[in-house]
């Protein structure tokens, strides 16, 4: 695990480019820079080490840290004879993440779907409620479709992997 006074500039950049870009989606900095650290940490931190590492608060990373474990972000474990938790990088973030967006844009498309039951005049109301339809279902066809193929090129590299073969 790196300690702080050992994560170098470029390291650093990362880390905090990371808590700049999930405060844009929608969560914490804080998250952001403990997903980040821990793309960057072989094995797993506790809170402690995590604290110490971003320069935060206990506090905040514990409440960070059981909301990233709710969105499927990140896990938590836990060692024998220790009372400490530790936390890595969930192995499936990347299909997860995409997950996330989509039940995200379902959430929309289906408010948008019952937008279009309520009677409107204007047609320029109507062809906007119609392309905001069209631009949901498409895009989650298509999420549904890198999903899926996502999970068929990784059941293929398994077993692949596990044969030996390349």
């Amino acid at each position: 695990m790196p300690r702080r006074d050992q994560l170098n500039t470029r390291a650093r950049r990362f880390i905090e480019r990371m808590g700049v870009l999930s405060q844009e989606e929608g969560l914490t900095r804080i998250a952001g820079r403990m997903v980040g650290l821990l793309l960057l940490t072989p094995g797993e931190c506790s809170l402690d080490e995590m604290a110490d590492d971003l320069g935060v608060s206990k506090a905040s990373i514990s409440k960070d840290a059981r909301h990233l474990v709710q969105l499927g972000f990140i896990e938590r474990s836990s060692r024998p004879g220790d009372r400490r938790d530790y936390y890595r990088v969930a192995p499936d973030i990347f299909v997860h993440s995409l997950e996330v967006s989509r039940a995200r844009m379902q959430r929309f498309h289906a408010l948008i779907h019952e937008a279009g039951a309520i009677p409107v005049a204007k047609p320029e109301v109507r062809d906007r409620l119609d392309e905001l339809e069209r631009s949901y279902q498409y895009v989650l066809r298509a999420l549904a479709e890198v999903i899926d193929g996502w999970h068929a090129m990784t059941a293929r590299g398994t077993r692949k992997r596990g044969t030996g073969r390349r």
